[in-house]
């Protein structure tokens, strides 16, 4: 972690006075060295409550003042936005963000070219991988992107997945042993990875041996887990468990040690039986609170698997190729599908709806119970959950789960930020932080729909067209 923030505070006191390329300036709406976003509701990702006619002063790159309007002191040399009507929110640090799509077949895509304009035009200032199948490839892009040659957010890479043996994906290397894990951890933290994500099929002793290597680095480990369960990982020490209880196995019936058991089951059981007060679910809620576990809420990947929900919006279909589109609508039938449900869960009825509820119950639970709660999209699962759209859909999707607005902006701003030892620098807007502002038309706080009408995204002090980056990639989803 230390050397991620050395590495994260050169780029933040650089990137800012970098010449961007032309590529990159023609998305460019706002350039300024002072910037005065007036009369702005201004939600600052603390979870304090909004506040109404606000003055932001944007300098260098940094936030310079934050004060009422009325009374706000605005440099004569500065570019004057009179924003009546539009909320400021702090950029969304998405923590599971990746930059692949699936493809089908245990293959993904890497997207190097399109999720990081959608990420950015969505208002996504800052990524953690969380997993990548291309790590040399999300390495490049960083740079690039650093260097102001490509468009999109900070990239926290994560190393390459930690998996045993037994993983359906073809690119993903399987682990020997724990001197395997050892290795590859020092090897990708030579690179350039600054976190790691353990995967569904690794052993205990192999997550042990890499949660230990790469504490020794500074760096942290998260994992979507099956053969380990959360409360043997969080025994482990390992800093963020991916998901939350919908791919926990410590309530699966008779569970072997190291062993994935089925997931259909597993689900079956956990949508009919497992209830988030009773006290299975409460002590592992206690067990991951009591050893600093956090928790990445990914509910848009869920949701897609709800047959009548969501609704499909023109924007996520337009930004798929047509092969994609075509791929992903047949997925979306397929998750109604009588004949597909028997087969999955040995039911017609789809064990979704419920397992979405449960899904939330936990996620407020394990807050309330003092638990760090992070918020992501992960675009895999069936193809509809989309770069930057899917974080704004994270967060309404935790206002549907009881948190409000300002809670929900919080745990996808602020949260993300201070797991990663950033809060000094991004997640939450105040004065001397750097400039990662999202700028949009209407009020997230009363309609937090309203998330979605982003129109301009500063990302150190320097703002961004969001329906520029959204056009430039129409219809190569699923190709680059």
């Amino acid at each position: 972690m230390l050397r991620f923030v050395a590495v994260l505070v050169l780029i933040l006191s650089t990137v800012a006075l970098a010449q961007l390329a032309p590529d990159v300036k023609a998305f460019v709406s706002v350039d300024a060295p002072t910037v005065a976003l007036a009369h702005v509701k201004l939600i600052d990702g603390t979870g304090a409550p909004a506040k109404d006619d606000q003055t932001i002063v944007i300098a260098n790159g940094r936030i310079q003042s934050i004060s009422d309007a009325a009374k706000a002191v605005v440099p004569s040399d500065a570019k004057a936005l009179d924003l009546h009507g539009y909320t400021v929110i702090p950029g969304l640090v998405g923590m599971h963000d990746h930059l692949f799509y699936p493809a089908g077949g245990g293959w993904f895509t890497e997207m190097g070219y399109s999720f990081p304009r959608l990420y950015l035009a969505g208002g996504v200032t800052t990524i953690r991988t969380t997993g990548s199948t291309e790590p040399y490839a999300d390495i490049e892009l960083k740079e690039q992107i650093d260097g102001g040659r490509a468009p999109g957010p900070k990239i926290g890479v994560t190393g390459p997945y930690l998996e045993g043996e037994g993983s359906f994906a073809i690119q993903m290397h399987a682990l020997t042993g724990p001197e395997d894990a050892r290795k590859t951890v020092a090897f990708w933290a030579d690179q350039g990875a600054t976190s790691y994500k353990a995967y569904m099929f690794i052993t205990r002793a192999e997550l042990g041996a890499a949660i230990e290597e790469a504490h020794k680095r500074g760096l942290k480990v998260t994992g979507h887990l099956c053969s380990v369960s959360f409360r043997e990982a969080a025994a482990l020490g390992i800093d963020d468990l991916e998901h939350g209880l919908l791919v926990d196995t410590d309530f699966v019936p008779d569970k072997k040690t190291d062993v994935c058991p089925p997931t259909g089951p597993a689900l079956m059981q956990l949508a009919q039986k497992i209830e988030i007060s009773g006290p299975e679910v409460q002590q592992t809620i206690q067990e991951l609170v009591a050893h600093h576990v956090a928790v990445t809420s990914t509910l848009p990947v869920f949701e897609m698997f709800l047959p009548d929900r969501p609704s499909l919006q023109q924007r996520m279909l337009d930004g798929l190729s047509p092969d994609a589109r075509t791929a992903f609508l047949a997925n979306k039938v397929r998750v109604g599908d009588p004949a597909f449900l028997r087969q999955r869960y040995s039911t017609e009825t789809s064990p979704w709806p419920a397992l979405l509820r449960k899904e939330m119950q936990f996620e407020r639970a394990f807050v309330q119970a003092g638990g760090l709660l992070l918020a992501g999209e992960d675009p895999t699962g069936i193809g509809g959950v989309i770069a930057g759209y899917g974080d704004q859909r994270e967060v309404e999707l935790l206002v549907e789960a009881g948190f409000t607005p300002v809670e929900a902006i919080r745990i996808a701003t602020f949260n993300g930020a201070q797991f990663m030892g950033e809060a000094d620098r991004i997640g939450s807007i105040a004065a001397g932080k750097q400039a990662d502002l999202v700028v949009i038309r209407g009020d997230p706080s009363a309609n937090i729909a309203d998330i979605e009408k982003v129109e301009t995204v500063f990302k150190d002090g320097i703002g961004y067209d969001s329906s520029k980056l959204i056009n430039s990639v129409r219809g190569l989803v699923g190709l680059r």
